[in-house]
C-alpha cells in the first residue's frame, strides 16, 4: 500500500514521463524502485526511464571501509529532466549527497528529488529532506533501521534495533 501510495504522489508532481527519470539507488534502494516501477508503468500507461546508480566510489567513508561496489545502468539522458532517487532509509543524508555527486557524471538535471520508504527524521548530518516518504519515525542516532525485502530478506518489514 505505501508503494502505491509513493507511486502516486510521485505522479502528482510529475505528470510527464518523457521529463522525468527514476534512478534506485545501489544496494538497497533498488529493492524499492523495482517495487516502484510497475507501479508507476502502470499509472504512466506507459514505460518509464528507470536506472541504477552505485555511489561507492563518492562516499566519503570510502576510505574507512571497505565497500564492495555494485551495478550503474543508466542508458537515458537525464540532462534537463527531472530525476527522482530512490533509496530505502534517510538518516545523515550522506547516501543521498554521494547520489548528488555521482548523479552530476551523467549531466545536470533540471531537479532532483528523493523518494524514501522511511525517514529517520533525526540525525541529519546534510541538510537534505525526502520530497516523497512512505513512513516518518523517531529513533535513537544509536538505533540502526533494517528495510528486509522478501526478494533478498525472506520477508517484508521494517526492523528497529538496538
Amino acid at each position: 500500500m505505501i508503494i502505491k501510495r509513493l507511486a502516486h504522489q510521485v505522479l502528482e508532481e510529475n505528470p510527464d514521463p518523457s521529463q522525468t527519470v527514476f534512478i534506485g539507488l545501489q544496494p538497497r534502494g533498488v529493492f524499492l524502485s523495482n517495487r516502484m516501477l510497475p507501479e508507476l508503468e502502470k499509472l504512466y500507461g506507459q514505460k518509464i526511464n528507470y536506472g541504477l546508480l552505485d555511489i561507492t566510489f563518492y562516499r566519503d567513508d570510502i576510505r574507512n571501509e571497505l565497500h564492495l561496489a555494485n551495478k550503474t545502468s543508466i542508458d537515458f539522458s537525464i540532462e534537463k529532466k527531472n530525476v527522482v532517487l530512490i533509496d530505502d532509509v534517510l538518516f545523515t543524508g550522506r547516501t543521498t549527497r554521494a547520489a548528488f555527486d555521482a548523479l552530476l557524471d551523467f549531466g545536470r538535471p533540471a531537479r532532483v528529488e528523493l523518494c524514501v520508504l522511511i525517514d529517520r527524521r533525526f540525525s541529519r548530518e546534510f541538510p537534505i529532506m525526502a520530497s516523497y516518504c512512505g513512513k516518518s519515525i523517531d529513533t535513537l542516532a544509536s538505533q540502526k533501521v533494517k528495510v528486509q525485502w522478501q526478494e533478498r530478506d525472506g520477508s517484508d518489514e521494517v526492523v528497529l534495533m538496538g
